[in-house]
């Protein structure tokens, strides 16, 4: 017995004395960028060990260090504003995001964790196929172009496994919502300080050139004239706030109905960060933000109210979801009228401005149809839209190609979606498009049907809600949402959830048994 342990404790004592050495250098190092005040290597530095941090956390559990890797995904361009805009900072969420994959892989296979058959697997890996096929174009400008073009639309497909693992029972489902509600709250608050304090909150001194544009915009209200800054919070740029706060809005709303119905934890804590969203949504300046935000409260209204428990009596409870999310947004905005009226006034007027038909600078009809149509007909006068140029030449990131290879790409890029399909990977790709996207739709719609009257519907339909403005109305306007790596994360992972609720459903009765005891009780939670 002696002579087995012996091999353990010399290894260890090897670990120790490496870390120790690590650390003595790490010290050093870090010393000298004190003394010459180099703050920003420090920074990365510091960064980078967290880096490591969660990495081993997400190989030792990756429940736990699915967490990390979130909240690294969330506030990554953060440290790309204050740390330089390097390719090593800009693909961490990747490293961590493939060792989730992993270490869920790996637990998969010794049988710990369950997973499932994507249901719309075939229209998807026909999809695959082509743009796999389009990284060999001959027209693309380099291999590498096709293969950055091909990780933005699939590096994440996995995540739809780690969202269906994740969610064992109805307290994974409880902290998970609860988890992107507080991130939620967090980004939505600094978002409404950086709009009124403007651009110096939350930014450096001088951002890298390529983000000096994304990161310092403002606009002009076109008829009254009123300047407003556009808030970036921990983001790189106000479009990527915007679409974040769509999707915490619809997670709220879903949040919300799911919690009314299944327990009292956590409700007012999300109402707070659902007010704070709001706050957000108002303050972004972004129409896009404003417009589908509103448009999905209103549809969760109706889509409660079908999908309510009635059977169970407990119908009202998704009449208090919409009440109380309409009381929550109503004090949130009705307070920042009031504390702060000249800045939250100038992006009311902008917004009353642009979006209401009977202003002389309505802009619904440009941007919804004419701009896009006008987009798409283009590509058909330019050069290779039967083939396409190769996957990943219309695609977002260019600019890190251009550093990696050390010459200019050439810009063929279009605003328009499918237009961009098209640039691409030729006139087949957006058909091949909508048939995936349709089929994960439909599949979508089946078990929100399936969910209907019980304590997962609000969620799930918020899932679909999603999924679909993602795909379609987004995809319409512009295929930058979809590669948007925050959008995408969440797509995949919000997918897995919905895919993993019927079987919740099957453990565990339609109402929560806290709920059945109080109304047999006489009295109700």
């Amino acid at each position: 017995m002696q002579s087995a342990r012996i091999p353990a404790l010399s290894n260890q004592a090897w670990i120790g004395i490496s870390l120790f050495v690590l650390g003595i250098w790490l010290a050093y190092e870090l010393g000298n960028d004190i003394a010459a005040n180099d703050l920003r290597t420090i920074g990365v530095v510091a960064f980078g060990i967290a880096g490591c941090v969660g990495a081993t956390l997400i190989l030792r559990n990756w429940r736990m260090g699915f967490y990390f890797f979130l909240v690294w995904l969330l506030f990554e361009d953060l440290a790309r504003k204050y740390f330089g805009n390097g390719i090593a900072l800009f693909f961490g969420k990747d490293i961590l995001a493939a060792l989730t994959y992993i270490s869920l892989l790996v637990a998969t296979r010794r049988g710990r964790e369950k997973t499932f058959r994507i249901p719309f697997s075939l229209p998807l890996l026909l999809f695959v196929w082509l743009a796999a096929v389009q990284i060999f174009n001959q027209n693309s400008p380099s291999i590498v172009v096709g293969l950055l073009g091909f990780k933005l639309y699939f590096f994440y497909v996995p995540l739809i496994w780690v969202g269906y693992a994740l969610i064992r029972n109805d307290e994974d489902l409880r902290k998970f919502l609860v988890a992107n509600a507080a991130l939620a709250g967090v980004i939505s608050l600094l978002a409404i300080i950086q709009a009124i304090l403007g651009h110096s909150f939350l930014n450096p001194t001088q951002l890298a050139p390529e983000l000096q544009d994304l990161g310092e915009l403002d606009k002009t209200t076109p008829i009254s004239g009123q300047v407003f800054s556009l808030p970036t919070s921990v983001f790189v740029s106000a479009g990527r706030l915007s679409f974040y706060l769509i999707i915490a809005t619809i997670l709220s709303l879903g949040t919300t109905g799911y919690l009314l119905l299944y327990t009292k934890h956590s409700r007012k804590f999300v109402l707070i960060a659902m007010g704070l969203v709001g706050g957000a949504v108002l303050f972004s300046g972004a129409r896009t933000a404003v417009v589908y935000s509103t448009a999905s409260v209103l549809v969760f209204s109706v889509a409660f109210l079908w999908g309510a428990p009635w059977r169970q009596r407990q119908a009202h409870r998704m009449f208090k979801a919409v009440r109380r999310s309409f009381i929550a947004a109503t004090l949130a905005l009705g307070a920042i009228l009031l504390l702060f009226p000249n800045e939250a006034g100038s992006r009311v007027a902008f917004y009353a401005e642009t979006l209401l038909p009977s202003s002389s600078s309505y802009e619904v009809g440009n941007r919804g149809w004419d701009y896009p149509i006008g987009n798409l007909l283009s590509v058909f006068n330019g050069p290779n839209w039967i083939f396409g140029n190769g996957t990943g030449t219309a695609s977002l990131g260019m600019q890190y190609v251009s550093k990696l290879l050390g010459r200019s790409i050439p810009q063929l890029g279009v605003e328009e979606g499918y237009a961009s399909m098209i640039v691409e990977m030729g006139i087949i790709a957006p058909f091949l498009w909508v048939l995936w996207t349709a089929f994960l739709i439909y599949e979508s719609w089946k078990v929100v049907n399936r969910l209907r009257g019980t304590r997962f519907f609000p969620i799930a339909f918020a899932i679909l809600w999603y999924s679909f403005l993602l795909l379609f109305p987004f995809t319409y306007a512009g295929l930058a949402p979809y590669q948007n790596y925050v959008d995408n994360a969440y797509l995949w992972l919000l997918l897995g959830v919905l895919f993993r609720l019927p079987n919740l459903l099957l453990t565990t009765p339609a109402i929560a048994p806290s709920r059945q005891a109080g109304r047999r009780n006489g009295f109700e939670f």
